[in-house]
């Protein structure tokens, strides 16, 4: 053989025994094995806000501001966002492009090689299925000051993770509200975007109340000081709330049950970002000048604000919002997680069986039972702040992953069809690989680990099944992005 032949063939190159094969698998010619396109540009833009706005801002953002930040927090909030922008513009050239279920992994597997994708989507599977876990921790301390409210209180072994509390050995509401969003999400995409819209409009309603009412009562002594743990606190508290940010990254999962994927993906990841990142500058400076930094709850965050400046029923009403709204963002992310498993089984790196859609609804049901199971242990059992870091490491890595292929692809294949261009090549998408390096390096080394481990157990379910079933199922050598067809 000769050695163009070896490198084109052998297991470390882009041929068909290469593991850095470029994939991207057409979509399914059967109707009875593809998605229903439903979604509009309105109910794409609602979907990403309610992925974007829940517990970061109702509950991690107290946390935030009493440990780590203090009224920087709001620092913490525009870092975060800035890091983020720059990865959205990637993932947006690549929504206009590759119009595929699967988000990070598809656009990996797409442009830097089958190992790349696979690595990314086992990854996210787990980062997913965390901020599920996280935001509806945040949302059980919302629903326990509703019912101490109304005089019903829950014993202490169901109030809290272990460790958390006197008494806590689980967070049973945390662990119910994963398992009713597995139970709507299976009810059909068309059913569960429709109730996620009207949730999404409740909670936008919520904290524009928080912001018009709680300007009202904003003292600027209890801004400062402003940086109380100095600029190193505003950053840690960067990495903690990161996952506030990315919203997007989700939406880009529903590529194929959107209508016009190309033109409205992108456009509905802009407007989600925009429209969040303002709403959550104005409630984070509601809520540290409301209370000291010191008084903040961190689990009740705004309600418990309000209560503690005499207005108990805005707390009330903030409680129910907070509760109803952070609900889209568990639905959200499920749907992507959900979406994930479906396209790394339908590309033969997971068994077929996991992905399979229900006969009726078409919609990837095992899948989202098991995700909704495994984010219940996880909500059950972990602090918010550890599945929140859990969360972001992963999905800092996919960014920095999306951000050096949107560059890659613009330089190897200028001339494909692009739906949306990332503007400032390459300096925006180096931004958004520095600024997400950096921020991983505020994360514990106890994340580190469990990334690490979580990784090397997806290497060897790659070795032992996925390279040699993603053969069968998809044959042959690296794509050319240039024939995909709309």
């Amino acid at each position: 053989m000769s050695r163009l032949g070896e490198r084109e063939s052998g297991f470390l190159s882009t041929g068909p025994r290469g593991i850095f094969r470029r994939t991207l698998p057409a979509a399914e010619p059967d109707s009875g094995h593809r998605m229903v396109r439903v979604l509009g540009l309105g109910q794409l833009t609602l979907i990403g806000v309610g992925a974007i706005i829940g517990a970061g801002i109702f509950s991690l953002a107290g946390a935030v501001a009493r440990d780590i930040a203090g009224p920087a927090v709001l620092l913490s909030f525009l870092i975060a966002g800035v890091a983020s922008l720059c990865s959205a513009f990637a993932y947006a050239e690549f929504t206009g492009l590759v119009p595929r279920a699967g988000s990070s992994y598809t656009y990996g597997a797409a442009v830097l090689g089958e190992i790349v994708g696979w690595v990314i989507g086992w990854d996210l599977l787990l980062e997913y299925t965390a901020i599920v876990a996280a935001v509806s921790i945040g949302m059980s301390g919302y629903v326990g000051f509703l019912l101490d409210d109304i005089g019903v209180h829950l014993p202490a072994w169901a109030l809290g993770a272990p460790g958390t509390g006197a008494g806590h050995k689980i967070d049973l509401v945390a662990v119910l509200i994963c398992l009713g969003v597995a139970w709507l999400l299976n009810r059909g995409t068309k059913t569960s975007s429709r109730v996620d819209v009207v949730l999404t409009v409740i909670k936008i309603a919520i904290v524009l109340l928080v912001v018009i009412v709680g300007i009202t009562k904003v003292q600027s002594a209890n801004l400062s000081p402003f940086m109380p743990f100095g600029f190193d606190g505003a950053v840690a508290g960067a990495s903690t709330v990161f996952f506030a940010v990315f919203g997007y990254d989700a939406l880009s999962t529903a590529a194929e049950e959107s209508l016009e994927a190309r033109r409205n993906l992108p456009k509905a990841m802009m407007l989600s970002l925009g429209i969040c990142m303002v709403l959550y500058v104005l409630a984070c400076i509601v809520l540290t000048g409301m209370v000291g930094y010191q008084q903040v709850d961190p689990a009740r965050g705004f309600s418990a604000a309000f209560e503690a400046v005499g207005l108990g029923g805005v707390g009330t009403i903030v409680a129910i919002g907070a509760v109803l709204g952070i609900v889209t963002v568990s639905f959200s992310f499920m749907m992507g997680a959900s979406r994930l498993w479906y396209a790394l089984s339908r590309d033969g790196l997971m068994p077929r069986w996991f992905g399979g859609l229900h006969p009726r609804r078409r919609v990837p049901h095992r899948a989202t039972w098991l995700i909704g199971g495994a984010s219940a242990v996880l909500a059950g059992l972990l602090p918010v702040r550890e599945a929140a870091e859990l969360t972001n490491i992963g999905v800092l890595l996919a960014f920095v992953i999306v951000s050096a292929a949107v560059i890659v692809l613009r330089y190897r294949s200028p001339d494909l069809p692009r739906g949306f261009k990332c503007p400032g090549m390459p300096i925006v998408p180096l931004i958004g690989i520095g600024f997400s390096i950096w921020l991983m390096t505020f994360l514990k080394a106890e994340t580190w680990w469990r990334l690490g481990v979580w990784l090397v157990l997806g290497l060897v379910i790659y070795a032992g099944y996925g390279y040699r079933n993603a053969r069968k199922v998809s044959p042959g050598g690296s794509v050319d992005l240039a024939n995909l067809p709309d």
